[in-house]
């Protein structure tokens, strides 16, 4: 049974999944729309990151949550290629909605891209709804931004 539990986002296999997801965006995005965080900045004050790891103790997925003024941010949400289809990101994200509603926040949202189907329909499944731009973010051509009320 996999476990999730909270890691250091610039140790070894945390990094090498982050590689992985930005090297993605980056291939599917312009720079200009990628909002993906560097381990460095994951490893902040105020952002809870985790893995999920499978039996043999292997990081194969990771996400983290962004404590702001009055909701969470799910960032970092991305799991191996070859350990997709297992139900870990639908577990990653149901584990940061159970810390977001521990610490008491009212909202989880997001930004994800537009070419991410997969994303946006597991996002959609756990309850997310449409919504404007949040935060620091404005529209642009390949953003989607979700949002989830808790409380």
């Amino acid at each position: 049974m996999p476990r999730i539990e909270p890691a250091d986002p610039t140790a070894p296999a945390p990094r090498a999944l982050l590689a992985a997801s930005a090297a993605l965006m980056e291939q599917l995005f312009d720079a200009e729309d990628n909002h993906y965080l560097s381990p460095e900045e994951l490893a902040r004050d105020g952002i809870h990151f985790f893995v999920v790891r499978n039996a043999a103790g292997d990081a194969t997925g990771t996400i983290a949550l962004a404590e702001k003024d009055g909701y969470g941010e799910v960032k970092a949400l991305f799991v191996d290629p070859e350990a997709r289809g297992l139900g870990l990101a639908r577990a990653l994200l149901a584990h940061v909605e159970g810390v977001a509603r521990d610490l008491g926040l009212a909202w989880l949202r997001l930004e994800t891209g537009d070419r991410l189907y997969s994303a946006i329909n597991l996002y959609r499944a756990a309850g997310f709804t449409t919504c404007g731009p949040f935060g620091d973010y404005e529209a642009n051509g390949s953003s989607v931004f979700l949002e989830k009320h808790l409380i």
